[in-house]
């Protein structure tokens, strides 16, 4: 063998073979041959790579064009507006650092995936080494070494099996596989075989649940299985989340709105008004950083926090921020089975005895043939606590007979084990030998129905034994067929009476048996599940089912849940070797046609996600095991299993199931549309709101009006666009949310007709305050210039205000009334809106605070006047709206 590993199919050669290519033989290497080997293939170990310091993490966060363009801001606040300038630059500077550091933080987090990965190796592994077994650490393992495995031991390498004593191992990490594999050396194996079935291979970190084995370490390091899946996870795509698409828009936008505006009142400045480069120059910046909404990356930071603690609260825990929002526009839910979409535990489901096939919770008599014999031959271990330990088939059974009152403990007390015959991968049977109080010995069998029925020669009936026909065998063979086609994993039960003790020999004990029963199981699917896939299909999601279990269990399961449809006889079910066959674009013409993917590795997993990914979807992809972490790290948005699931899935992932539910992936999605439609809303506020502070000192600027002071707008921002633009963000979701379909990737902030609603409500606001300014110079009350303008500025001044708390009504809804939607279903802003009030209201009322910000007091005439230029903005939309309404364009709107 080379010095650099291979990552060969071993699965595929003869004992022989290998161990040539290994250049060892089943005594194992000298410690000699040890030491020179780790010199050259390395550690057993996984590589760490390359890391950023703390410090380029905290730089990479300023990358974002939105971020910039705060910065920008903040620089050309201080430098035009001096004092005022610099508390806004550092109110813009305060919402930078605390997106740059949770940034850090996120990133920090997704690097535990690999820490976990190296985690799970196991620390001490039996090798042969100098002719005799030695405990060495696992990280010193090389390719040649010969390695012991038994029951409760975690696999320490890749390892070709060279003995296999009733050896079963759990894989559901590396498959997702819910039973452990039994293994078998005498198969022949295609090289295009998957890890699930190639019998006669022990992968790291994998668990041995039954049976003893011996193994030749094939491959260590980043070579193994595990290490693949850790390379795959250090090289795969960061996808952009759609949150973070949109945000990019958005402020590509903003850049052209705001150079346009700068430009536009240069020029006029300059150009029409007669002024000076310098003064025009700061008017034109001046007007650009307030069209800036400085705030907007820290609401959308404290929207999704909030949605962060409803989820949580519902189970859902999120990890990274924009996963909240990514789920609303998932359009592809590709689940893993096991687990997900089943309970993760084998559980007996039909019974098939004294002729009939029932359903497991109908009633059993406890003289019950069947019954006595699942418990009886049965390996599994009751703790103090109830719980069961062992085979999950084996705990299956006997927690069958405990749901029907059979104790298997009192039981034995009566009728105690006292031989056996362990079961054996070659002839498929398990026997025990029970003392009966009569003196009479019960031999109690089960198997595998196929090899079973060759050693029964009676059978019962209703308690009466009889000789077995060829009609009685036929109609065991249909049932057992029945029951396989439905996925469920059938076992036979027989037994036999004996006056002695029989010599323990499988020809003696194992013949000549009675035929009791057959026992049908299966890993059901979640009761709510199927619900929960009904629901997404509703709401425009197409549910998937990619998983390492085997195609018949896959397509049961598919088709039970309602992902495929029972009654259709078209093939929706692909399988990783079906995958292999396949080129990339080859794949890419057929994959639509399919729903549930059986059999796949972590590289078919990645294809499939990234094939639906090139559609333009908008993918969520759960899993548990470390096979599924690569393509966690590859969906839109990864969700792990908090249950069931390994460190390195959950460190792989965006969001994380509490409760390993499908339905809650569903809820998850229902608060993602809404936290999506209240973040749209919040960007309607602020926009509009900028957009009519921009043209109201733009036209002002025109008409050689002094409308407003930087203090004002400054104040103004400060009160209206922090408590009312956060109290919109929890807005209640809007009825028919989970109706709609998916907004998509393709989506914006400004679809679902915001943009239009931006369009005129910005430029209605600045009207109606620029019609209160007019309306003071018009009607003055006072005597004096400055007693007039006085008035004038602060009635422009409280209306740009109270107009802004008004519009917070209008956001509420794109197209609805707010009268339909609620004036006071969401209980912060009903406390938001008068506090925002109090404070604009206390620059004017309150002595020695109107004195600071330049305003006056009021007469009565004068505040109808402002309330009603407020009130008319209500007005006006709720009109806008209804004829919308009546033009069908809310039912277009996504």
């Amino acid at each position: 063998m080379s010095k650099e590993q291979k990552r060969q199919a071993f699965y595929t050669q003869s004992e022989e073979s290998v161990l040539s290519t290994l250049e060892t033989s089943k005594k194992g290497l000298t410690s000699a041959q040890a030491t020179e080997r780790l010199s050259d293939y390395g550690r057993n170990e996984l590589e760490e790579g390359d890391k950023k310091s703390l410090f380029q993490k905290f730089l990479d966060q300023f990358k974002d064009l939105m971020i910039i363009i705060l910065l920008v801001a903040a620089a050309l606040s201080v430098i035009t507006e001096g004092m005022h300038g610099l508390t806004d630059a550092l109110i813009i500077l305060l919402v930078v650092v605390l997106n740059a550091a949770f940034g850090v933080y996120q990133e920090g987090q997704a690097e535990a995936a690999i820490e976990a990965l190296k985690s799970m190796s196991s620390p001490l592994a039996r090798v042969r080494r100098d002719d005799h077994v030695k405990e060495v650490d696992s990280k010193e393992l090389v390719p040649g070494d010969v390695v012991l495995l038994e029951a409760g031991d975690v696999v320490p390498a890749d390892m070709r099996l060279l003995e296999a004593s009733s050896l079963k191992i759990e894989e559901a990490a590396l498959t997702g596989e819910s039973v452990p594999v039994e293994k078998d050396l005498m198969v022949s194996l295609a090289e295009d075989a998957g890890i699930g079935d190639r019998v006669n291979m022990a992968y790291q970190n994998s668990n041995v649940t039954y049976g003893r084995g011996l193994g030749v370490v094939t491959n260590t390091g980043m070579y193994t299985e595990v290490g693949h899946i850790a390379n795959m996870l250090k090289n795969a795509d960061e996808t952009d989340t759609p949150l973070k698409q949109n945000l990019n828009q958005l402020s590509k936008l903003l850049t052209i709105g705001v150079l346009v505006i700068a430009a536009v009142t240069f020029g006029v400045g300059v150009f029409l008004r007669g002024e000076s480069p310098l003064e025009g120059l700061m008017i034109a910046v001046a007007l650009a950083v307030a069209a800036i909404p400085e705030g907007l990356p820290a609401i959308v930071t404290v929207v999704l926090s909030l949605g962060t603690q409803v989820l949580a609260k519902r189970n859902a825990i999120i990890r990274q921020l924009p996963a909240v929002e990514t789920l609303g526009s998932t359009e592809i839910i590709a689940s893993d089975k096991t687990g997900t979409l089943t309970m993760n535990q084998m559980t007996v489901e039909k019974i098939y005895t004294n002729g009939l096939l029932q359903d497991a919770n109908d009633d059993l008599d406890h003289s019950n043939m069947t019954l006595r014999v699942m418990t009886f031959a049965n390996d599994t271990k009751i703790d103090e606590t109830g719980k069961l330990i062992g085979d999950p088939t084996e705990t299956a059974l006997i927690q069958f007979g405990l749901d029907h009152q059979f104790d298997l403990r009192d039981r034995l007390k009566a009728e105690p084990r006292v031989a056996e015959l362990p079961f054996d991968s070659d002839r498929k049977l398990m026997s025990t030998i029970h003392q009966l109080a009569t003196n009479q010995y019960l031999v109690a069998v089960k198997g595998a129905p196929d090899q079973l029925l060759k050693r029964v020669t009676k059978i019962e009936e209703n308690g009466q034994i009889r000789a077995i026909s060829a009609a009685d065998k036929e109609a065991i063979l249909s049932t057992n067929k029945s029951l396989a086609k439905q996925a469920l994993r059938v076992l036979m039960m027989a037994y036999k009476y004996e006056s002695s003790l029989p010599v323990m020999d499988t020809n003696i004990v194992e013949n000549d048996l009675v035929f009791a029963g057959l026992v049908g199981m299966i890993d059901p699917e979640r009761p709510e599940a199927a619900q929960a896939v009904k629901v997404a299909k509703e709401a425009g999601i197409r549910p998937i089912m990619i998983t390492g279990d085997h195609q018949d269990t896959a397509e049961a399961i598919a088709k039970r849940l309602g992902i495929i449809d029972p009654t259709d006889t078209e093939d929706h079910v692909f399988t990783g070797a079906e995958l292999n066959e396949l080129s990339d674009e080859a794949f890419q013409a057929v994959f639509k046609q399919y729903s549930v993917y059986a059999r796949v590795s972590p590289e078919h997993k990645v294809r499939i996600v990234k094939a639906w990914q090139n559609e333009g979807k908008v993918v969520a992809m759960t899993g548990d095991g470390v096979n599924d972490a690569p393509s966690l790290k590859t969906a839109d948005i990864g969700i792990g299993m908090g249950i069931t699931g390994t460190e390195v899935s959950k460190g792989a992932s965006d969001m994380v199931l509490a409760d390993d539910n499908f339905a809650t992936i569903i809820v998850a999605v229902e608060e993602g549309r809404k936290v999506f439609s209240n973040i749209q809303k919040t960007i309607q506020y602020l926009l509009s709101a900028n957009i009519a502070e921009v043209l109201t000192i733009f036209l002002a600027t025109l008409f050689g009006w002094d409308v407003l002071e930087p203090v004002h707008l400054l104040w103004i921002n400060l009160v209206t666009d922090t408590l009312p633009a956060i109290a919109l963000g929890v807005e209640p979701a809007e009825p028919g949310v989970m109706t709609n379909k998916p907004r998509g990737r393709q989506s914006s902030f400004f679809d679902g007709g915001v943009l239009g609603s931006i369009i005129y409500q910005g430029p209605l606001q600045a009207a109606l305050v620029l019609g209160v300014y007019g309306y003071a110079l018009k009607f003055p009350e006072h005597t004096t210039y400055r007693d007039i303008h006085s008035a004038a500025l602060t009635m422009a001044y409280v209306t740009l205000g109270l107009i802004q708390l008004v519009h917070a009504y209008n956001v509420k809804s794109v197209y609805q009334s707010v009268f339909q939607v609620g004036l006071f279903k969401n209980r912060l802003f009903n406390w938001s809106i008068p506090i925002a009030f109090i404070l604009l209201m206390s620059t004017v009322v309150i002595p020695g605070f109107n004195t600071f910000f330049h305003v006056t007091y009021l007469s009565a005439t004068q505040w109808l006047v402002v309330v009603i230029g407020s009130l008319i903005t209500l007005l006006v939309v709720e009109l806008v709206k209804a004829v919308q309404r009546a033009l069908g364009m809310d039912k277009n709107a996504i």
